[in-house]
């Protein structure tokens, strides 16, 4: 008997759709008893809350358990974009760091280089100091680190002793730099002294300048120098044959322009007339050729500053000091060989260099300590160089006070 009206089969109704149960332990995004959004047919986001269209992922700005943009437990939190700006200070004051430390080390181990053996401070009756600095500049003779091939090749025999082969004074201050040349041969008073190696106690003489340093060193040559311009030595420089050699060589030699040709047996020089690029052996050969110029060495002193001039100007320029690989090769060769005074840090070195180079620039000029006589007759010393007693003082005079100079050289 069918109980159903209209005798109509029973329509089965579908069964439900089976329900949505969380692994063991898990509370659903709503927390312990929520719902989970399976059976009603809502759509949720990471934090639990329905989408909104148009929404990303997570229902909106990145909204989940506990505010905006913080993951949902158990999630990986999402990478971001990186800080570029943060990675460029950074990278920043790194290189600035490096550089920093590279130079403080360049310069600690170029200062550890110079070779402080010339005591100023020993000198005695010294002139009082006046305005500027004043350098002295000796390129000497000594042919200390060379080889009996060197000596062959760069021409300078084997001389027991050290003498100058170029002396200047480099003097720095308000109105420009003036780099003043003295000639070895000049007539002067060495004053009194006590040998170094006999003890023995010699009295004020005339003689040649270039006696003074092969009587006492640097210090008798300072001193001389002191007594007869009245100008106080501030700082002493003096770099021998196998220094300059190694100086040159190291810059990758020096370009040179003569407006004739120059050959000289005794030196080794042998130039065409024209530009040309000498390295270190040819370097020293042109500054100590004298014989071939009509006043010996006189033109040779204006052969010299023209060099140094140019010299200065190449390594201080950017591709030598912008070059590490030039650079520090410069450094060495040239710091190794140079003797200065025990109060000369590194510092005091580089402004006497750029000085140098100033002069080149415009910034100062070059002259020769007036000269009355070139060829006087002495009793002793043979031919030697008389200075313009009149003219030389005034010279000084400016130098010392610092004041523009007016007074010209030979």
């Amino acid at each position: 008997m069918n109980d159903w009206p209209d005798r109509r089969t029973p329509t089965r109704r579908p069964a439900p759709p089976p329900q949505y149960r969380p692994a063991p332990g898990y509370d659903g995004p709503q927390g312990p008893g929520g719902h989970d959004g399976y059976n009603t047919g809502q759509v949720y986001g990471r934090g639990g809350a329905p989408a909104r269209p148009g929404a990303g992922p997570g229902g909106g700005s990145g909204g989940g358990p506990g505010g905006p943009g913080r993951a949902a437990p158990g999630r990986a939190p999402r990478a971001g974009s990186p800080d570029w700006r943060k990675r460029l200070k950074i990278g920043a004051v790194a290189v600035v760091a490096t550089v920093l430390a590279v130079s403080v080390g360049t310069y600690f181990w170029a200062d550890s280089k110079l070779r402080h053996e010339v005591d100023l401070g020993a000198l005695k009756d010294r002139p009082a100091a006046g305005s500027g600095t004043n350098y002295l500049i000796v390129g000497s003779d000594s042919r200390e680190g060379l080889s009996d091939e060197d000596k062959k090749q760069l021409h300078t025999g084997s001389a027991e002793g050290k003498r100058t082969d170029s002396m200047m004074i480099l003097h720095t201050g308000d109105n420009g730099t003036t780099m003043l040349s003295l000639p070895r041969d000049s007539y002067v008073t060495i004053p009194a002294f006590t040998g170094k190696q006999s003890g023995k106690r010699f009295p004020a003489a005339t003689h040649k300048l270039n006696q003074a340093y092969a009587d006492g060193g640097p210090e008798l040559l300072a001193q001389t120098i002191e007594y007869n311009t009245g100008l106080r030595i501030d700082h002493y420089a003096e770099i021998g044959f196998g220094g300059f050699r190694n100086l040159v060589d190291a810059l990758g030699g020096v370009e040179m322009c003569l407006d004739k040709p120059v050959k000289d047996r005794d030196s080794g020089a042998d130039f065409k007339a024209g530009c040309q690029t000498l390295d270190g052996a040819q370097s020293l050969a042109f500054v100590r050729q004298r014989h071939q110029e009509a006043d010996q060495d006189l033109g040779r002193m204006r052969n010299q500053q023209k060099f140094l001039n140019t010299l200065a100007k190449q390594a201080a320029s950017p591709a030598t000091i912008l070059n590490p690989f030039r650079l520090y090769p410069v450094i060495g060769s040239g710091l190794d060989t140079l003797v200065v005074d025990k109060d000369m840090g590194l510092w005091d070195l580089t402004s006497m260099f750029w000085a140098m180079k100033g002069v080149t620039g415009g910034d100062g000029q070059q002259l020769t300590v007036p000269i009355s006589n070139p060829s006087l007759p002495t009793r002793s010393d043979g031919v030697a160089v008389k200075w313009d007693t009149a003219k030389s003082k005034q010279l000084f005079e400016q130098l010392k006070k610092d004041e523009k100079v007016t007074v010209t050289g030979n």
